[in-house]
């Protein structure tokens, strides 16, 4: 049996599996109960969950992910093959065309100088199949408001972008960066609170600007600073529990200097070794 052959029969197993699942008198009773929006949730869950996986280098539990993510894009084709819409092979059929058609220097005569390139052909791509199911769509339109907060911003600037509406080095970025940080601090001065909450908005629209320009994601490098967080607070309240006390116990001097240790350790330094005062 060769190898794609036996990818057909592992899909054709799990289809089945779903279409059991979902089997109006012998299926499960949490299945049958879903809905497209009901799994909507779970769908985001699993996706955040693959991410995670990759983040912690964990490529063993990575697999099982990945296949709760796949089970996700099964789940809907069979409610939508229930319902007479579309099936599975009509979803593999639909990313193999489009893959096609936006590869043309893979799979015909196109050529691409680099990644830039075919970023902004990929793009352009997408901006013309949008206009063709609607004339009167705008080059902002179909970015999913439910996405996250910071990679909504950065996909809106990157389509805005792609038509010249840019700064045109991170130079000029930067220094809207600081004109909105002022306006931050104006508006604290002023003790609006809605007046606060807008600015900081606008702060952090354009530092996810300012990351683009770097060709950071923004989301990811949150996603990272978190977890960094998350490492060396970690040390300092387990630190302090090995010593007999705790954070709710322990003054700011103490957390900041068992902190700076975390940053030591992290760096391959040895810890300050000073003696931290616990109250």
């Amino acid at each position: 049996m060769t190898s794609n052959t036996l990818t057909a029969s592992k899909v054709s197993d799990l289809l089945e599996i779903m279409r059991r699942l979902r089997d109006p008198e012998r299926g499960c009773p949490w299945d049958l109960e879903q809905t497209f929006a009901t799994i909507v949730p779970h769908t985001i869950e699993e996706a955040y969950e693959v991410a995670d996986c990759i983040e912690r280098g964990d490529l063993v539990e990575l697999t099982g992910e990945l296949g709760d993510l796949l089970f996700q894009v099964v789940f809907y084709a069979q409610i939508a093959s229930e319902q007479g819409v579309f099936g599975f092979d009509d979803i593999v059929d639909a990313i193999a065309n489009k893959l096609i058609e936006r590869h043309p220097h893979v799979f015909a005569d196109a050529s691409v100088s680099d990644a830039a390139e075919q970023t902004r052909r990929w793009e352009a791509a997408k901006a013309a199949e949008r206009a063709a199911r609607d004339e009167s769509a705008k080059i902002l339109d179909g970015i999913p408001r439910g996405l996250p907060a910071l990679t909504r911003a950065r996909k809106l600037q990157q389509r805005a972008a792609a038509v010249g509406f840019d700064w045109p080095d991170s130079a000029d970025v930067r220094a809207k960066v600081s004109e909105e940080f002022a306006e931050v601090e104006t508006a604290i001065a002023g003790g609006e609170q809605a007046e606060v909450e807008e600015e900081i908005g606008d702060l952090l629209f354009a530092c996810v600007n300012w990351a683009r320009h770097f060709g950071v994601d923004p989301e990811s490098a949150l996603r990272a600073a978190s977890r960094k967080f998350e490492r060396r607070f970690g040390y300092v309240e387990q630190s302090l529990t090995d010593s007999g006390s705790s954070v709710a116990g322990a003054t700011l001097e103490t957390m900041d200097g068992l902190w700076e240790d975390a940053k030591a350790i992290e760096r391959g330094e040895p810890p300050s070794g000073k003696k931290k005062r616990v109250r």
